[in-house]
């Protein structure tokens, strides 16, 4: 028997779901690029993007997924042979390094672990042993959807500088801008960078790069600039520059007015809607995990992020549970990935979600656990209630 006709639930770490007045504002005919109101979206979401950033630095917009992000902030600053240190916490920063070594780049990996944070303390030690400088630039993700750890920028940036360290520092925000505090200039990014699609409830398809002045002078000598990422053009006089080449017009008006939706609810709001519902959704999984078959695959509770949580399931069928959220609740969750594919799920709290959805979510979840007898801990759904009544 399904019980899936009515709205369906979108509750994985992106693409997130889109509200119907950023999907209404794509459904308008196509504008001039030279001149009108297409100009004055473009300026609106630049500075929109250095309100989420928090920065004073300069904006881009690529018609690019997060990968082209990645690209842009690495050839517009760094030269070929330039080392770049990855610091794991999951598949995100590793993807980035690849993504570096493409680019002629020299990787070295920190190594962390997909069950807690990159230790700022291991980054400081490594950074005292590069007396040389030889390290150019440090990369890492503030949230990686893969393990559903949460780095303390903040933190890691204070290791950098305990160290006397001048590499450039860029943060992956992707899976937390929107979702949680980012401070780009208080915390000392050089670089940080984004997409559309998961807490910025926009449709996939665009990515944003901040820039701040110590990224601007390694821009001037970096060797990796390619025709279209280049910061230089797109810093040009011509509107169509910004772009290199035709602005995604339909991209840019659902953007725009995802971020009024935003701002209009206040960014500090946003973070804490999402801080609420990530701690109901980890008062859920504690409560599963006490029959010992759901785990928590952070172990640090300090590390667990508020856009997506991951959860191991060690007994019971994982694809058989999803596939009964799906077809039988219409309640769509993540799988896991990389080296934990097909051990858990994936359950995303992040961008246009709010108490109603996360709730019919972890109860889709709950309800697969007793139909398929999946061992787990009885009131999960009831703790995050409980929860919420109290911090309301």
């Amino acid at each position: 028997m399904s019980l899936r006709n009515g709205k369906e639930f979108l509750m994985i770490p992106g693409p997130t779901n889109v509200p119907d007045e950023v999907l209404r504002a794509m459904h308008r005919p196509a504008v001039d690029i030279y001149e009108g109101p297409l100009l004055e979206t473009t300026d609106f979401c630049l500075k929109g993007l250095k309100k989420l950033f928090r920065t004073k630095g300069k904006t881009y917009i690529y018609a690019a997924n997060g990968h082209g992000a990645w690209d842009a902030a690495l050839s517009n600053t760094l030269n070929r042979g330039d080392k770049v240190l990855v610091l794991e916490s999951g598949r995100f920063a590793i993807g980035w390094g690849e993504a570096a070594r493409v680019n002629g780049l020299d990787i070295e990996v920190l190594s962390g672990s997909w069950e807690r944070g990159v230790d700022p303390a291991s980054l400081e030690d490594r950074l005292r042993q590069d007396s040389a400088h030889e390290i150019k630039a440090i990369i890492v993700v503030q949230v990686d959807t893969a393990s559903g750890v949460w780095n303390d920028i903040a933190a890691l940036r204070k290791a950098i500088d305990a160290a006397g360290h001048p590499a450039l520092y860029m943060v992956d925000t992707i899976a937390s801008l929107g979702c949680m505090p980012f401070e780009m200039d208080a915390w000392g990014v050089d670089v940080a960078l984004t997409g559309s699609q998961k807490g910025l409830m926009s449709p996939p398809g665009l990515s944003f790069v901040a820039a701040g002045p110590k990224a601007d002078k390694a821009h001037e000598t970096a060797n990796l600039r390619t025709n279209y990422m280049d910061w230089t053009f797109r810093q040009g006089p011509e509107h169509y520059q910004k772009y290199c080449g035709t602005p995604p017009e339909h991209l840019l008006f659902a953007f725009r007015k995802a971020l009024e939706i935003l701002f209009e609810e206040g960014l500090e709001k946003v973070w804490h809607r999402h801080a609420l519902l990530g701690e109901a959704t980890r008062r859920a999984i504690a409560t599963w995990s006490g029959d010992g078959a759901i785990h928590f695959n952070i172990t640090d509770p300090h590390a667990r992020s508020n856009s997506v949580s991951v959860v191991r399931i060690s007994e019971g069928d994982v694809a058989a549970l999803r596939d009964f959220t799906k077809t039988v609740c219409g309640v769509t969750i993540g799988g896991t990935i990389g080296e934990l594919s097909g051990k858990g799920l994936r359950i995303a709290h992040m961008g246009h979600v709010n108490a109603v959805m996360l709730f019919g979510a972890l109860s889709a979840i709950e309800l697969g656990f007793a139909r398929l007898d999946i061992p787990h801990g009885k009131g999960g759904v009831q703790a995050a209630i409980d929860y919420l009544s109290e911090a309301l």
